[in-house]
């Protein structure tokens, strides 16, 4: 909210109180209030990524009467990776975070009404969802924000902190509206995410809490005050660093994740000078969630002296549909796509 007025200085939760009230709204109305919230706010961001990636083009060749062609100048001066491989080790916590959040498509699916037919349409949209909104959208901020830019995140001047790369990316090439309109839909994003961790954390954790695996309280949502803290920054830090290691399981490099990870925390970027504390807190930071998950794992353990369950025990049917229509509902399945024309076919192999 400071982007449109930085010389007023409102308490941060007041806004945080009425972002709070809107999600907690959204989530009393239920699946329905949920789906048609997420909605509105996806036609909202869709619009807003495939917009800038056509605005970021037009910029990036030079469409603009304010700067000339840019092209990759930027991956040259002064460089497309700051600090190198490490630097790029750094960033593996908050590109987990970012990605978090495709789970919620196996989380949504018990809520449908036809499951079978709809989920794998809805995971193999994911791919692409995260090449074009992601990939391509970053790929253009990384060609149109060098990463010496003073108004980003943690570099030497604060005083545009809370400006977006995508909000910079708009802002220099002259234009005086399309940032604002850009920094409004990254507000929508916020409350869109705040919802969506609402959906999924209630349902895990009231799942979770009939079980006895979690505390009643964990679903208190009032951290999100802790923005008053001056040190909020660092609080969130911490936080972003707990929750993670979800993220990485399943895939593939996850060894050289955890590696990588653990190489930056032992062996920070510009360490020297720094307190002996300082270099401490950065090390938890970067590998604070795998003590964590140890430390609830053993605990859970130790408090319920419970057994490790072997394969042949776990059960896998409480709550199970009954498909004892299988053979029938795939053959209606297969004759509907025989009907299907060869385009469509085709769009269903891979979307």
């Amino acid at each position: 909210m400071g982007y449109w007025n930085s010389s007023v200085t409102l308490p941060l939760s007041l806004f945080i109180t009425i972002f709070l009230v809107i999600i907690v709204a959204i989530n009393l109305a239920g699946v329905r209030g949920y789906g048609e919230a997420e909605f509105l706010f996806a036609i909202v961001k869709v619009i807003a990524i495939i917009g800038f990636i056509l605005l970021g083009i037009v910029i990036n060749i030079g469409g603009t009467p304010t700067s000339g062609y840019i092209g990759g100048k930027y991956w040259y001066d002064p460089g497309a990776f700051n600090n190198g491989f490490k630097g790029l080790c750094t960033v593996f916590v908050t590109a987990a975070f970012a990605f978090a959040g495709t789970e919620l498509v196996g989380l949504a699916s018990a809520e449908t009404s036809n499951p079978r037919k709809s989920l794998p349409t809805a995971i193999k949209q994911v791919f692409w969802r995260i090449t074009i909104f992601y990939i391509v959208s970053l790929t253009l901020v990384g060609l149109l924000v060098p990463y010496t830019e003073p108004r980003l995140l943690g570099a030497t001047s604060v005083a545009d902190a809370s400006a977006s790369p995508f909000v910079i990316a708009i802002e220099s090439a002259g234009t005086t509206v399309l940032p604002s309109i850009m920094n409004g839909v990254i507000l929508v994003s916020v409350i869109s995410v705040g919802n969506s961790s609402v959906f999924g954390s209630s349902r895990t954790l009231a799942a979770l809490a009939e079980q006895g695996q979690a505390a009643p309280v964990s679903s208190i949502g009032l951290l999100a005050y802790l923005a008053n803290y001056q040190a909020y920054g660092r609080v969130f830090d911490w936080l972003l660093a707990a929750g993670v290691v979800g993220s990485w399981v399943g895939l593939i490099c996850n060894v050289v994740i955890l590696a990588a990870q653990l190489w930056v925390a032992i062996s920070p970027l510009s360490t020297d000078g720094d307190e002996r504390m300082t270099v401490t807190q950065n090390f938890f930071v970067q590998c604070l969630a795998l003590p964590v998950v140890l430390v609830f794992w053993l605990g859970h353990k130790l408090w319920y002296r419970t057994s490790f369950v072997r394969v042949e025990d776990m059960d896998i049917d409480t709550g199970r549909r009954d498909f004892g229509r299988l053979g029938i509902i795939k053959a209606q399945e297969e004759e509907e796509r025989q009907s299907w024309p060869k385009w469509k076919r085709l769009y269903r192999v891979i979307c």
